[in-house]
């Protein structure tokens, strides 16, 4: 049985191995592969694996001997469901393996909004603290977060698991979500609709799904909710925010700053709008990439295989 990875690298840059999924069959690993060179790659292949890389109606009809696509990430609109379906292609992806690592970013980032860490260690290194007249000094403002509201938009296991975090540095969570699950047992927890959360929160984290309600969530009219002191925090997908709306808000001064893992354009163009507002942090789709979680992930990719070899259902979508 053939087996074509579409675009390995960044899952696996060389810390990892490809060992569980060669187990099944012969398998061929890309680092990565232009669109013009799916078909041709994955011709002749029954499975195919594949990060980032699209697999469209007209690719797949290309494919007719291709019966299962493993999509190496949770978010899985890069293949056509309907048109794999309709040729009997299972499709399945991986929706638990960075719940930990991604909330632990989410305050990575805001931390660096509130204490500028990385400001005030190239100011000592730039020998400022040696020629101070003083014993301490700050750059910046710094913001200490115990006492503020964290707002969390999509409130599933990550949302959660940022959410606990929030309670534990002594932030007031409140969460809106179109699905409500229980409430978790935090001291002032509320639900809110997501107009009344924008408002009322110091910090919003966007943890909501990519659809076609929730795309552009965050626009010029959401953003004049926010108050003028509060941060906007992206980790989930980059088309929940209208780019440029962020960035004219950020140079108005309506917002007091911003950071994102994720954009709408991936790597973004030379001219995008965040990357030169300010007050706006962008790290290169990260959040997800400990090691612990791509091996996790890894793991997840091989039992979502097995369990298709093996006649069984796990993680399919669609």
């Amino acid at each position: 049985m053939k087996i074509v990875v579409l675009d390995g690298y960044c899952l696996n840059p060389g810390d990892l191995n490809w060992d569980g999924v060669r187990a099944f069959g012969d398998t061929e690993v890309f680092d990565r592969t232009a669109a013009g060179e799916v078909a041709g790659r994955a011709a002749g292949a029954a499975i195919v694996l594949t990060n980032k890389t699209p697999l469209p109606a007209q690719i797949l009809r290309q494919l007719p001997v291709l019966r299962y696509i493993g999509v190496l990430a949770t978010g899985y609109n890069i293949v056509d469901v309907e048109a794999a379906r309709s040729q009997g292609i299972v499709v399945t992806n991986v929706p638990t393996y960075g719940t930990a690592s991604v909330a632990q970013f989410v305050f990575a980032l805001l931390l660096e909004l509130c204490q500028h860490v990385k400001a005030h260690s190239d100011a000592v290194r730039a020998g400022e603290w040696t020629r101070s007249a003083d014993w301490s000094f700050t750059k910046t403002p710094l913001l200490e977060l115990a006492g503020k509201t964290m707002g969390i938009a999509g409130f599933g296991r990550i949302g959660r698991a940022v959410g606990k975090i929030a309670d534990a540095m002594g932030m007031r969570v409140v969460a809106a979500d179109a699905v409500r699950g229980d409430s978790p047992p935090y001291a002032g927890f509320r639900w809110m609709e997501f107009d009344e959360l924008m408002a009322a929160a110091d910090v919003v984290s966007l943890h909501a799904p990519l659809l076609p309600e929730t795309r552009g969530m965050i626009n010029a009219a959401t953003l004049a909710r926010m108050k003028p002191s509060a941060f906007l925090i992206n980790t989930s997908r980059g088309a929940l925010v209208a780019d440029r709306d962020l960035a004219e808000a950020l140079r108005a001064g309506r917002l007091a700053g911003a950071a994102l893992d994720v954009l709408s354009e991936e790597p973004p163009a030379a001219d995008h709008p965040l990357l030169t507002a300010p007050h706006c942090l962008v790290t290169p789709h990260i959040a997800w990439a400990t090691r612990a979680a791509r091996a996790r992930l890894m793991d997840e990719a091989v039992h979502n295989l097995a369990a298709f070899v093996a006649g069984e259902s796990r993680n399919v979508v669609g």
